[in-house]
């Protein structure tokens, strides 16, 4: 078969398995990256497509378009479905699965956060311009803020966020996280005045509540994904920071690593973070692991017993 026509039988597929929109935009953008390193090396048909082939487009993501191995691992990953996907459909047999024995390269895993001087200059910055100007833009970014450092949300999981999955009287929130799956979390009695008052501002300011939390201020619909980055990059630039990248997802490492700090249990963590496999919140344990050894010298209970 003509690979982009498998391609396209591929995107079928996904659809009709109702995978999300944003999922298979994902596997499009490799595979279609992937179909013309293929053509420019006159590979069309998928049959003529062996493991160096994937070795080669890897290095040319590599070398060419210079992708950090994470990047490289998730192209990968995507290259292994669809190739298992043909396989499934008998395009060709197993044994000559291309991707039969590929491994995923070593990632140099670092995760960075906000310090705390960092996240009081944010929360000062949007606190200075909603008291000056009562501003829509400084309310809802300020609770943006405040609502990522208390539950450690993905940036999908607050754009999704309606009142309806918001109870602020029992203090729990349903979040909708990868794969679709459902998570309800607790939260924090600061917050949830946070939420309250935000929500009784925009009741105020629209006139009718969306039935999303975190809106536009033009249409009270809400915010696009590409928004809530640009918020977070006139943030960055407004901050006239260099050395730290300000995203949901930083807020969600910075959560995680004060809820260690607070002597929070790995558990309780892998729970608040919607992590299917308690191998992904280790990580945070490893990479803080200099923190957590202050923190274990000054609190230890060992300290106030003679010994």
């Amino acid at each position: 078969m003509i690979m982009k026509f498998a391609i396209q039988e591929f995107k079928d597929d996904r659809e009709y398995r109702n995978l999300s929109v944003k999922t298979i935009e994902s596997y499009m953008l490799t595979l279609n990256e992937f179909q013309r390193f293929c053509a420019e090396h006159e590979i069309i048909n998928i049959n003529d497509i062996r493991q160096s082939t994937v070795k080669s487009y890897l290095l040319y993501c590599q070398k060419e378009r210079n992708n950090n191995p994470t990047t490289r691992n998730s192209k990968l990953h995507t290259i292994k479905i669809f190739m298992n996907y043909l396989q499934e459909i008998e395009l060709f047999e197993a044994k000559n699965n291309p991707i039969k024995g590929l491994r995923f390269v070593k990632e140099d895993i670092q995760i960075q956060t906000f310090t705390d001087y960092q996240v009081k200059q944010m929360l000062n910055y949007y606190r200075r311009k909603k008291e000056r100007r009562y501003s829509f833009h400084a309310y809802r970014n300020y609770t943006m803020i405040v609502f990522l450092l208390g539950t450690g949300a993905r940036l999908g999981e607050m754009r999704n966020l309606t009142w309806h999955n918001t109870d602020l009287l029992q203090g729990h929130i349903v979040l909708y996280g990868k794969k679709r799956e459902q998570s309800s979390i607790p939260l924090t009695e600061k917050l949830i005045k946070e939420l309250m008052e935000y929500k009784i501002f925009c009741e105020q300011y629209f006139g009718k509540l969306s039935d999303h939390v975190f809106v536009s201020e033009d249409k009270n619909e809400p915010l696009a994904v590409d928004s809530i980055k640009g918020i977070f990059k006139r943030l960055k630039n407004d901050m006239g920071w260099t050395d730290v990248r300000v995203s949901a997802h930083t807020f969600r490492h910075y959560f995680a690593k004060q809820y260690l700090m607070s002597n929070g249990d790995l558990f309780s963590l892998q729970k608040m973070l919607r992590h299917s496999q308690i191998s992904m919140t280790q990580r945070y344990v490893n990479l803080f692991a200099n923190d957590l050894k202050k923190l274990n010298n000054e609190f230890n209970p060992l300290n106030n017993i003679d010994v």
